[in-house]
């Protein structure tokens, strides 16, 4: 039974998933480049590397894992298997007692997010109709974008309470454990498979015949957006130019709480903005409000102003994150979405990792202003395309 116009039941139990993993990870994942340095005396450079293997882990194996769930015909399999393999994860890094065991758990949690998205956002395209399918990757957005709140808000409780010794990192890793195994909960008694609408599936395809099908139209939208991911570099990176220009701790904390409510709140209004005008047009927007976001970044000079650029940007990623979704889910057929989505996250995540390193090669050396022009530039000029292809 639907709960909203043309958006099913799944769509509602998959963002409560999403909710309550992104409160137990959110929890977590914050505050562990403190905790393997403090406590697990690891350097900055392993917390590169730690991080650096959970994003290409999380990534590049969707295209094989969208295949696979298409093949398979159950995609709730993999998104039970997935969400399960990162909630056990975060039982290691509660007891893990050195950096190496994080490096293992860690990257096992990236392997579960990489094993559930694309199967995941598949069961959300099939339980919406396409008039609203915006709206529905929205919703989905908003709801996990909640839990993002949510998480740091409990582990800054603990701490106020406890302080912050290792004992009130040993509580929160703990604590987050009961959200993350509920969410697993959640997806055996009340997500369920979609019903193919009218389109008969026939032959299972191969892998390359599965990506032959997906048709011009999608491989230029994958095109355009692998251009425009060679300047989406990392968050961190906009954190680290708040902190240049004078923005203490507690002020950044506040800016990043700015960010993350107007990402949970835009995200559905952002959804059902490509609803009603079309994701194309939605899509090339977002890529110019990104350009806009970076060179002001670079020209930022007081709080106020990076409060602003911190809410525009949460703007522009809650409909990155739920439109481009919707898109590829609409370019794409029942037989073949789960490699679609799967083949445009692996494509854009293997952009997106040199990119910030090349950002940061050219901020280092050319300045701020040039590596932050030459990000806005590039998102220009895809945004254009974007507008200009048919």
């Amino acid at each position: 039974m639907g709960l909203g116009d043309g958006i099913r039941n799944n769509v509602y139990m998959l963002g409560a998933v999403s909710f309550l993993t992104d409160v137990s990870s959110e929890m977590i994942f914050p505050i562990l480049p403190v905790f393997l340095t403090t406590f697990l005396g690891a350097g900055k450079e392993i917390v590169g590397l730690i991080e650096g293997v959970a994003d290409s882990l999380s990534s590049l194996l969707d295209i094989l894992i969208g295949y696979w769930a298409d093949a398979s015909g159950d995609r709730k399999k993999f998104v039970f298997y997935g969400y399960g393999l990162s909630s056990f994860s975060k039982i290691g890094i509660a007891l893990a007692a050195s950096w190496p065991v994080v490096l293992v758990f860690r990257g096992l949690d990236r392997i579960g997010k990489s094993v559930r998205t694309s199967p995941r956002d598949a069961i959300i395209a099939g339980s919406s109709d396409q008039s609203v399918r915006g709206k529905a990757f929205g919703l989905h957005r908003a709801m996990d974008t909640l839990g993002a709140i949510a998480g740091p808000a409990i582990a800054y409780g603990v701490f106020a309470a406890m302080g912050s010794g290792i004992g009130a990192y040993r509580v929160i890793f703990y604590a987050a454990l009961a959200p993350a195994f509920l969410a697993v909960l959640v997806i055996v008694l009340f997500v369920r498979e979609p019903k193919n609408k009218g389109e008969k599936i026939g032959k299972k395809p191969n892998f390359w015949e599965s990506l032959r099908l997906l048709g011009p139209d999608y491989k230029r939208f994958l095109l355009i957006s692998c251009i425009f991911s060679l300047s989406y570099f990392s968050f961190a990176l906009f954190i680290v130019r708040a902190n240049d220009i004078g923005a203490s701790a507690g002020e950044i904390i506040l800016v990043y709480i700015i960010y993350n409510i107007v990402y949970a709140l835009a995200s559905t209004p952002m959804g059902q903005l490509s609803d009603a005008f079309g994701r194309r047009k939605v899509i090339a927007a977002a890529f110019v409000l990104y350009a806009l976001v970076t060179l002001g970044f670079a020209l930022a000079g007081s709080l106020w102003q990076l409060a602003l650029l911190f809410a525009v940007y949460g703007v522009f990623v809650a409909t990155d994150e739920s439109v481009n979704k919707a898109y590829v889910s609409d370019l794409s057929g029942e037989k073949n979405r789960g490699i679609a989505l799967g083949a445009y996250n692996t494509a854009v995540g293997a952009v997106y990792l040199p990119a910030s390193a090349l950002f940061g090669f050219a901020w280092a050396t050319y300045g701020v202003i040039p590596a932050f022009g030459a990000a806005a530039a590039l998102a220009l000029v895809s945004g254009l395309a974007m507008a200009l292809t048919k």
